[in-house]
């Protein structure tokens, strides 16, 4: 992941592409606080799983801040942090679109026999091993939770 990110840095160098080298540069100075945390715990570092962790956060970031400049007119800002996080949304796996993910989590909770509420985390866990960075974990939570409340609920209704 480092690499894909590094070798598009050189190539955006080359290029002289400064809003593409500002936000790799970006990226790269979030991994290595990242990292610099992580090493004080003892690791070696992040792996590819936190850095696809830190690009989502990065994401999400840039996609509230477009909100907010859209919002307040500030239309040059917010085309900036679109910019930002299209750039950002290159290293990340394709994403899951929300039909398919309801069928993933349906899938995840009947393959782990969930019955109620308290088997969210364990359907999470499953999903984020499953699917790392490649869906919303966030909405695949609250599709878990309805799933498992009108689970829990049809079985209540049976007893």
């Amino acid at each position: 992941m480092r690499e894909k990110i590094n070798s598009a840095l050189k190539a955006a160098e080359t290029a002289n592409d400064k809003g593409r080298i500002a936000t790799l540069r970006l990226i790269l100075a979030a991994i290595k606080d990242r990292d610099t945390i992580v090493r004080q715990t003892g690791r070696d570092g992040v792996g590819d799983e936190e850095v696809l962790d830190i690009l989502q956060k990065m994401v999400r970031q840039r996609d509230v801040s477009t909100k907010e400049y859209e919002e307040t007119g500030q239309l040059e800002l917010a085309a900036q942090e679109q910019r930002e996080g299209d750039i950002i949304r290159e290293f990340l796996p394709g994403q899951i679109d929300t039909e398919k993910m309801r069928v993933l989590c349906e899938k995840t909770v009947r393959d782990l026999g969930a019955h109620g509420l308290r088997d969210i985390g364990r359907c999470m866990n499953e999903l984020k091993a499953r699917y790392p960075g490649q869906m919303d974990f966030v909405q695949a939570s609250c599709v878990v939770r309805d799933l498992l409340r009108v689970e829990n609920n049809g079985s209540a209704g049976t007893a």
